[in-house]
């Protein structure tokens, strides 16, 4: 079938990937060409890393480039597609925005699907005519590595969406959750729990930030701990969660002071080059304040 995912940052270039390499047909759609050209450059890169490996061959590297094309008309994007996934940035009502304008664009059968990790689907789906088509389909960072995706059921969500969600992601050969859209969903909001106390401990003194990363990866088996997770993810995007699920489920999800702190100073983590650690070329090198691994 024709996917069509809406941005081409990490998250959504990420899902046009695994989407092709599972043969699907693949358009890349965001509002400038420079910022498709990144995406589709980002897409060849974790390809030839794959090829580098040995994870795939240089023949399903061109297979799957082949695949995909790129956009910036939301209109001849969304034209065909079976499916449309939208990878925008964290706001309701830009979110809402897009869902009708593909909805406008789109024939009565696409299902429309929100990559967002916690905002509410149910909100998004009330943008439709037809929110019925509406699902959200929640991606780990990088996509093309990370197995799970969960699969969110809004409150107009019908059973024909639920099982073309279901049969997409196990299509791609992902591992699939299904929950009821709620605050956080499932694991937006034990991964969030878990990445705040972490940095409370941080502040209050109880172990360095390797040290508790450590103690999670070794003691636990998380393959990343919950302070550098929180630098991959961006700082900036963990405050934001925590505020909405403060607002929505109580005062467990303030968010600690010194992620507001570097927030404000601009450190997000690996994409700033800081946040709870140094970042150099994309590795770690350091840790941020008095700390020393």
């Amino acid at each position: 079938m024709q996917v069509t995912v809406l941005g081409a940052g990490s998250m959504g270039h990420g899902i046009a990937q695994v989407s092709a390499m599972a043969g699907h047909e693949v358009v890349l759609r965001d509002i400038e060409e420079d910022l498709v050209e990144d995406g589709l450059e980002g897409i060849r890169n974790n390809l030839q890393g794959g090829v580098d490996r040995d994870k795939l061959t240089e023949e399903e590297m061109e297979t799957t480039l082949e695949r995909i094309e790129g956009a910036t008309d939301l209109g001849d994007a969304v034209a065909n597609a079976d499916l449309v996934v939208e990878a925008v940035p964290e706001d309701m009502d830009l979110k809402q925005t897009v869902f009708a304008d593909v909805e406008d664009a789109t024939g009565e059968d696409t299902v429309i699907a929100s990559n967002t990790s916690s905002l509410s689907v149910t909100e998004m789906a009330s943008a439709l005519e037809r929110p019925e088509r509406a699902v959200g389909l929640h991606f780990f960072n990088p996509p093309h590595i990370m197995d799970l995706v969960e699969i969110v059921i809004a409150e107009q969500t019908d059973e024909r969406t639920e099982a073309f969600a279901v049969d997409y992601v196990q299509g791609i050969e992902k591992e699939d959750v299904v929950v009821r859209d709620t605050a956080g969903f499932a694991t937006s909001r034990l991964g969030l729990a878990l990445g705040l106390e972490a940095i409370r401990m941080v502040e209050q003194g109880v172990a360095s930030p390797a040290d508790i990363d450590e103690g999670m990866e070794i003691g636990y088996g998380h393959p990343m701990g919950p302070i550098e997770l929180t630098d991959h993810v961006g700082l900036d995007v963990r405050l934001h969660i925590a505020e909405h699920l403060r607002e929505e489920l109580g005062e467990r999800f303030k968010p600690p002071q010194s992620l507001r702190r570097k927030v404000r100073a601009g450190k997000l983590g690996k994409k700033t080059g800081e946040g709870y650690y140094v970042w150099e070329d994309g590795e770690r090198v350091g840790t941020s304040g008095d700390w020393s691994e």
